[in-house]
C-alpha cells in the first residue's frame, strides 16, 4: 500500500479516526491526528513513513538506563541556561518522520537553537542531541531512525545498546554520522555542548555516582563557562563580557 493510499484510508466509515496500526504507512499529519486521538497510547513513532508502536518496556534493559541518561542530561541543562533536556517528547522532523526519542537535549530557539515549539507544544525541527535506548545493533534505532536523524541534521545521536553493553556516540560531520572517539579513560565529550562529558565505562556499569562526578568536572570547566556566556549573549543580542 502506498503512503498516499494509507493516508486516504485514515477515517472509518462512521467518520471517526482509525487507530494507528504497527507497520502502517502514513504521512505525518495523518499520523499525528490519529496519535492524538488515541489517548491511551503512550508511545508511537513514524519513521520513514512507517508506524512503529513499541512493545512494553523492560525495567533493567530500558527503564533504568533511560532514567540514568536522562538524569545526566537534566543535570547538564540545569547548569546551562538556554538549553533544555526532555524525555519521550514527540518531535516533528518532516512529513515522513515523527519520532519520540527516549531523551533529547536542545538549545532553545531564543539562543539560536534549530528546533521550536508549535502551538500545541510539540517540538518541530531538529534538537541538537537525541538519545535512544536500543536492545541491540539490529534495532531500528541504528538503521532507519539513524538515517532519518542524519538526514534532518541532528548533530549528535547517542545510542545505548543495553543488551550488548555498548554505547555509540555519533556526531554529524560532512553529512554523515561518525563515531565520537573515547579517550584512554573511556571519556567522551560533546562536540555541540561544551562541558557535556560522559564516562562511558561508568555508564555501562550503571554507576551513576561516577557518571555525575565526571559531568561535574565538565560543568566546572572554562569551556562550559564560555558556552553559558555565549548562550546568554545570543539571547540578549549583546556580546559576552570580557573574561568569560
Amino acid at each position: 500500500m502506498s503512503a498516499i493510499r494509507a493516508t486516504s484510508a485514515g477515517r472509518a466509515r462512521n467518520g471517526h479516526l482509525e487507530p494507528l496500526e504497527n507497520g502502517e504507512m502514513l504521512r505525518a499529519p495523518e499520523f499525528m491526528r490519529r496519535y492524538e486521538a488515541m489517548t491511551d497510547v503512550k508511545k508511537a513513532e513514524l519513521i520513514e513513513g512507517i508506524v512503529y508502536m513499541p512493545s512494553p518496556v523492560r525495567f533493567n534493559a530500558h527503564s533504568v538506563p533511560d532514567a540514568l541518561i536522562l538524569g545526566w542530561l537534566v543535570a547538564y541543562a540545569a547548569e546551562t541556561p538556554g538549553t533544555q533536556a526532555g524525555s519521550n517528547g514527540t518531535v516533528k522532523l518532516d512529513v515522513d518522520n515523527v519520532p519520540q526519542p527516549d531523551a533529547a537535549l536542545r538549545i532553545v530557539e531564543e539562543c539560536g537553537g534549530r528546533s521550536r515549539l508549535d502551538q500545541k507544544g510539540y517540538l518541530v525541527g531538529s534538537p541538537e542531541l537525541v538519545v535512544e535506548i536500543a536492545a541491540s545493533s539490529s534495532s531500528i534505532d541504528l538503521h532507519k531512525k539513524l538515517q532519518a536523524y542524519r538526514r534532518n541534521g541532528i548533530k549528535e545521536y547517542l545510542v545505548w545498546r543495553t543488551t550488548e553493553n555498548a554505547f555509540d556516540w555519533f556526531v554529524l560531520a560532512e553529512g554523515n554520522y561518525q563515531l565520537q572517539p573515547l579517550d584512554a579513560k573511556g571519556i567522551c565529550q560533546s562536540a555541540i555542548f561544551p562541558g557535556l562529558i560522559l564516562n562511558v565505562p561508568a555508564l555501562l556499569a550503571q554507576n551513576g555516582s561516577a557518571v555525575f562526578a565526571t559531568l561535574r568536572n565538565g560543568l566546572r570547566s572554562k569551556m562550559h563557562r564560555t558556552f553559558v556566556a555565549e548562550l546568554a549573549a545570543r539571547k540578549t543580542g549583546k556580546p559576552p563580557r570580557a573574561g568569560h
